[in-house]
């Protein structure tokens, strides 16, 4: 780890010629580097510039225009200075930031001479991990910092700012402190074991184990959530043989990607094509029709093979689908009746149903939720209309394109339903926690059961201990050099 009581400075805007770019500087001479080379531009008679007297303060912070001078060039470099005193910086340290012509010559020119003032250049993610050593940020608005430079779209700039702002850091920290608060009652009945004194009630001891224990899961439902959404989310067209799927999905995505045909079964294995919604990509998948009875199929063994497979295709896909589109033929009457016990039709208020699963591999221990959401859909309405009312059913027709913006809007709505956009974390936060959040989980859930069974209050601080433990790996509490060097190695030069 470089050391932190230098000063540092790069590039901070990104690479490339644009209007403006920005030359940062953190550390004890931070001020000073840029004082020897920056002439303030007094307003006045002539607006001749002034160089800044030495030892001179700012206040909280300021900014000041004027003009840099830069060794080998004959005119001064226009720019206005920014600057933040100790402690009141993003780093925590003084800080001065350069905003000028953003000529990648111009910046590596500025850049060189201050690093010649007494600066060095600055490793990659220095600037924020100076942040959060000085305890400006914890490591997991460190991560959404990266979220943020990473982001290819709107929602996962919106996912990184809300975890930058402490979407995430806030509970955490409230539940360690909850912890803290409770394991102070515990030592301190241990320290007066003699005496009649009791610091905490066992209901309430109960109460506040459970109550963490229910904090830890959602923050865990968070972490899985968006461990799923590391690749593009899956909205599958599912229904009966003939009902359209086909037709719908060459028309949302605009091709021709699928057979289609007026016999039942043409589709035997699913399609995936990408789909982008305003913003929000998805990946969307066409399967195979799945029969309400598979044993009618009497034309032939192998043939019934065939479309055994075929389905059963269908069935995985529909189960890792984050929103499935059922599609319901109006030709058909009674089509919703029939698909009903099949496909789950349900009204749209009730659209999200909540699916639970066990990760083994990643040690993710007891339930933890995820959500797919269903979007009903009448194909072929230009043939015929609906003859069941379903709440919430949008009527499309792949040949004329009637309801196909209407449906593209329901999707991108449904999938940030399912994702919890409200809750989501960044990628490489979820990867890194995942496990420590359920070493916690597990420390909590065997606290509580030494509760119930009314052991010795010592075993349960030692299990309130480990799951304190885990969670400070979390926000970065406990941390090794290696830790930081994971995740800083990854940010750019000058953030």
């Amino acid at each position: 780890m470089q050391p932190l009581d230098d000063t540092i400075a790069a590039v901070a805007s990104p690479p490339g010629g644009a209007a403006r770019g920005i030359v940062r500087l953190s550390g004890p001479q931070a001020h000073q580097c840029v004082m020897r080379y920056f002439e303030a531009a007094v307003r006045g008679a002539g607006c001749q510039p002034a160089v800044l007297q030495a030892g001179w303060q700012p206040a909280p912070r300021i900014a000041i225009a004027g003009a840099l001078r830069l060794p080998g060039f004959f005119s001064l470099l226009p720019c206005d200075l920014y600057l933040w005193p100790n402690g009141r910086s993003y780093t925590g340290q003084p800080v001065a930031e350069i905003h000028t012509f953003g000529s990648p010559p111009l910046l590596d020119a500025a850049l060189r001479t201050l690093c010649a003032a007494g600066a060095r250049l600055a490793e990659p993610g220095e600037f924020t991990l100076r942040a959060f050593l000085a305890g400006r940020i914890d490591l997991t608005q460190a991560e959404a910092v990266l979220g943020v430079i990473d982001a290819t779209g709107p929602y996962e700039l919106h996912v990184a700012l809300g975890q930058l702002a402490g979407g995430l850091a806030g509970p955490l920290h409230r539940l360690r402190e909850t912890l803290v608060d409770l394991l102070a009652h515990l030592e301190a009945g241990l320290d007066f074991a003699d005496e009649d004194i009791a610091f905490i009630a066992p209901s309430e001891l109960q109460w506040q184990l459970a109550d963490a224990a229910r904090s830890v899961a959602a923050i865990a439902r968070q972490m899985v959530s968006r461990t799923e959404t590391t690749q593009w989310p899956r909205v599958v067209l599912v229904g009966k043989p003939n009902s359209g799927k086909s037709s719908l999905f060459n028309a949302l995505i605009g091709r021709s990607g699928a057979l289609v045909s007026h016999h039942p079964g043409t589709t035997r294995d699913y399609l995936t094509a990408e789909l982008h919604l305003d913003g929000l990509d998805c990946r969307l998948i066409d399967t195979a029709g799945v029969e309400t009875d598979t044993a009618s199929d009497v034309t032939g063994t192998h043939h019934s093979e065939i479309a055994a497979a075929a389905e059963a295709a269908s069935v995985a896909q529909r189960e890792q689908a984050r929103v499935r589109v059922l599609c319901l033929d109006a030709t058909r009457p009674g089509e919703a009746a029939t698909c009903r016990t099949t496909f789950q039709v349900v009204p749209a208020d009730e659209l999200v149903e909540d699916r639970l699963y066990h990760d083994r591999k990643s040690g993710m221990e007891g339930p933890a939720c995820s959500t797919t959401a269903q979007v009903l859909v009448w194909t072929k309405v230009d043939l015929a209309r609906p003859s069941d009312a379903i709440p919430g059913a949008i009527a499309t027709s792949s040949m004329t394109g009637e309801g196909l913006d209407a449906l593209r809007t329901a999707i991108r709505a449904a999938l940030l339903d399912a994702t919890g956009t409200s809750g989501e974390v960044v990628a490489a936060t979820a990867v890194r926690c995942r496990r420590s959040l359920a070493r916690t989980s597990r420390g909590l859930r065997n606290a509580r059961k030494l509760a119930r069974d009314e052991q010795s209050e010592e075993l349960i601080a030692a299990e309130i201990r480990a799951a304190l433990e885990e969670l400070g790996t979390v926000v970065g509490a406990v941390y090794t050099d290696d830790i930081l060097d994971r995740i800083f190695s990854r940010f750019c030069i000058g953030k």
